[in-house]
């Protein structure tokens, strides 16, 4: 891409993304709803994420200022251990996976998230935090399907996970008619990024 059609902004979040034995567990239960389903949006499996702060549209010059206090964020939090459970919908056309675990830190990630980048001088909607993963989305007009296969994942409950990185994400939305897509504009370890314990890392939820 030449410097006269490079964008003037992009549209940025700041993510956990779980890992890829977390993502084909769901993935696995999901098939059935692929075959049932398929004029759902579906998200593609390798950009599932966790948004912590929505940016919207910035300038493309603004994105380095957030490099910096980010790392250092990152750097000063331990990783933490969730796991996906359970299935919902907003407005009976956004399916979500809900999210189980350490929410106390996750929540508490998400604050500091939003503190530096307000510390940056970066306005954003601040609205309250609702952890989940979206799958897809069904199209105009569709009020039924979302509801129909969240119904089928409410027993769900896959393995905890630490998320170990923390994800300044850039997307395509609005830019083209094809599917949406993701990219890490770069990612940070949180804390060493090498968390203790290999049983619990298979560990379900409310198991000792």
């Amino acid at each position: 891409m030449n410097d006269q059609t490079q964008p003037a902004t992009v549209r940025v979040f700041i993510a956990l993304a779980p890992p890829d034995h977390a993502k084909e567990e769901l993935a696995r239960e999901l098939r059935p709803a692929y075959d049932t389903h398929p004029r759902m949006r579906w998200n593609r499996i390798e950009d599932w994420h966790i948004t912590l702060a929505f940016l919207g549209e910035l300038p493309v010059e603004t994105v380095p200022l957030l490099r910096p206090p980010l790392a250092d964020l990152a750097a000063n939090h331990r990783p933490i251990r969730l796991a996906l459970r359970g299935s919902g919908n907003f407005d009976d056309r956004v399916l979500w996976s809900g999210i189980d675990g350490d929410l106390d830190g996750l929540r508490m990630l998400a604050a500091d998230v939003r503190a530096a980048v307000k510390n940056c001088g970066v306005a954003f909607e601040d609205r309250p935090l609702r952890p989940h993963l979206t799958l897809a989305r069904a199209r105009r007009g569709d009020r039924s399907s979302a509801g129909e296969i969240a119904g089928g994942l409410a027993g769900f409950a896959g393995c905890q996970w630490p998320a170990e990185r923390l994800h300044l994400v850039g997307s395509n939305v609005g830019r083209s008619r094809g599917p949406i897509h993701y990219r890490d504009i770069e990612a940070w370890p949180l804390g060493n990024g090498n968390p203790t314990g290999s049983r619990t890392d298979r560990q379900r939820p409310g198991e000792a």
